[in-house]
């Protein structure tokens, strides 16, 4: 029997990748938590020892965060292919979707719609690319939460850790009909508002070694305001 070929890295995003840290790739990824989904992350064959300055500097001002899976999607990828977060006939935002993992997931499980909302172009480029690797279809993609018509339970994984973050996702918060966030940073004893309402263990891909102290994934929403 002939072995099917290995799919191609976009390559939009491989040449972006490769100016960005010389001799990186892209390749699909499974996940160990999510093994349903593929994603095109970046490659084992990173190149050892410092960049060159002008290369460092344009790592640090554009990122690739869509190259990885970070640890809070990855759980939460897990957590709505499992059923555990219910978004079947749902409405489903990925807010800051990155890899668009967790928009995936939500498209996979049965959501009625899914938008992936990122401000980063690439970003964007990289969901469709991850949809296509999965067969998945119906995912939009949108630069902003005011591009997304309406919806019924905003997801985001990622977002707590950062204290610069916390007016957006107040805000987000007063927003979104529903909202669920996964993050690996913040334990519960320092969030006020909120209500933990479990924990995954998971690692980013690939892995950047951090901490073990970032691999619990938490998952939170928020306590219900009293009436007055």
């Amino acid at each position: 029997m002939a072995q099917e070929n290995p799919p191609l890295p976009p390559a939009p995003l491989a040449r972006h990748l490769a100016g960005l840290i010389p001799g990186a790739s892209l390749c699909a990824t499974a996940l160990p938590l999510a093994p349903a989904l593929r994603l095109w992350l970046l490659g084992p064959n990173v190149p050892a020892g410092p960049l060159a300055p002008a290369a460092a500097a344009q790592l640090q001002d554009t990122p690739p965060y869509w190259a990885f899976c970070w640890a809070s999607g990855h759980a939460l990828a897990a957590e709505i292919l499992t059923g555990r977060v219910p978004v079947a006939g749902k409405r489903i935002v990925d807010f800051g979707t990155g890899s668009g993992v967790v928009a995936l997931a939500a498209a996979r499980a049965g959501a009625a719609a899914v938008y992936a909302v990122d401000e980063d172009p690439l970003a964007l480029a990289a969901v469709r690319a991850n949809a296509r690797l999965n067969g998945i279809e119906g995912v939009e993609t949108v630069p902003s939460l005011d591009a997304v018509p309406t919806y019924d339970l905003l997801l985001l994984a990622d977002v707590l850790y950062d204290p610069a973050n916390r007016p957006l996702v107040d805000d987000l918060r007063a927003r979104a009909p529903s909202l669920f966030v996964a993050d690996a940073r913040v334990p519960p004893a320092q969030l006020t508002g909120w209500r933990c309402l479990g924990a995954q263990e998971a690692a980013t891909l690939p892995d950047l070694d951090e901490s073990p102290l970032f691999r619990t994934v938490r998952f939170y929403q928020p306590e219900a305001t009293p009436e007055a």
